[in-house]
């Protein structure tokens, strides 16, 4: 029951965190907002971490997890910040939708399993042809905005090595531990970032920017990172990434409806292609084990 809530709850925090990224950069720089969520949420994690009264290790394979947690952390969100600049916050979901077959071919590459399978290889043609059409949309609104679905691309492939290498370390740690030592290790990339590249701090923050950083660094970052490495722990890498089923939807529509993004032809059939691709990967699978 445990897992089966942490699902919904991720889902309703992927679904809602595009958009809250994509206000937060609005009033600020992208290197500062994402900045600020980090600190915020790794205040929040020590928290949690003290209330549940647990306690980093660090002993070879928990360092090696924590590195591997950064990863995402940092390469994959700081990705996603720059993107969010230039592309609707719905099309981040739906490129992130792309998790599970990056992540498949990672754990079939790398963990040995089995998950490279005719259906399967069909669903990931079904995907790269929804990635497709979303490019093909994207160039017609700019070049910044086709390199900007590049972007969440590549955080998309960071968060699923991220996963695989995880499970591939198998270092048995709780999930607050593994976050929080992924924080620790992430946080002094992302203060040098900023301390490079922008510097500064805004003398002022619109309502919405700053409730989007702090809703961020308050709820999605602790919470969501901690529930997501949570099952991650109990579920193989592929079952994980199937979170990302339900998100893409009701990102767009939130998208589309708070924040007047577009929802034309073109990226309806793309966002459906990649949508397709992601149920045919989850449920051809559990059909042929029912009939066998």
């Amino acid at each position: 029951m445990r897992i089966v809530l942490s699902f919904i709850f991720i889902v309703l925090l992927w679904s809602t965190t595009p958009l809250a990224i994509k206000w937060s950069a609005e009033g600020s720089s992208f290197i500062f907002a994402v900045t600020a969520r980090m600190c915020i949420g790794l205040i929040c994690i020590f928290f949690m971490l003290f209330a549940m009264r647990q306690r980093l290790l660090w002993h070879s394979k928990a360092k090696q997890t924590y590195f591997a947690v950064a990863v995402q952390i940092y390469g994959a969100m700081m990705a996603v910040y720059w993107a969010a600049q230039f592309i609707p916050s719905g099309w981040i979901s739906v490129i992130f939708g792309l998790t599970p077959f990056i992540t498949a071919v990672l754990s079939a590459l790398w963990l040995g399993e089995r998950s490279l399978s005719w259906d399967k290889l069909l669903a990931y043609v079904l995907g790269i042809t929804g990635l497709t059409v979303m490019f093909h949309s994207a160039l017609h609104i700019s070049y910044n905005t086709a390199i900007g679905v590049f972007s969440v691309l590549f955080a998309t492939f960071l968060q699923a090595f991220s996963a695989v290498w995880v499970k591939l370390i198998h270092a048995k740690l709780p999930a607050i531990t593994q976050v929080t030592g992924g924080m620790l290790f992430a946080i002094p990339f992302y203060l040098a970032t900023w301390w490079l590249i922008d510097g500064t701090l805004p003398d002022t923050l619109p309502i919405n920017t700053a409730l989007s950083i702090l809703y961020l660094g308050l709820i999605a970052t602790p919470i969501g990172f901690a529930l997501y490495y949570y099952i991650l722990t109990h579920l193989p890498a592929t079952r994980v990434a199937l979170i990302t089923l339900i998100s893409p939807v009701l990102a767009l529509l939130l998208g589309h409806y708070l924040n007047k993004e577009a929802l034309t032809l073109e990226i309806a059939i793309g966002s459906g292609l990649i949508l397709s691709a992601l149920i045919m990967q989850s449920f051809i699978g559990q059909i042929r084990r029912l009939k066998t």
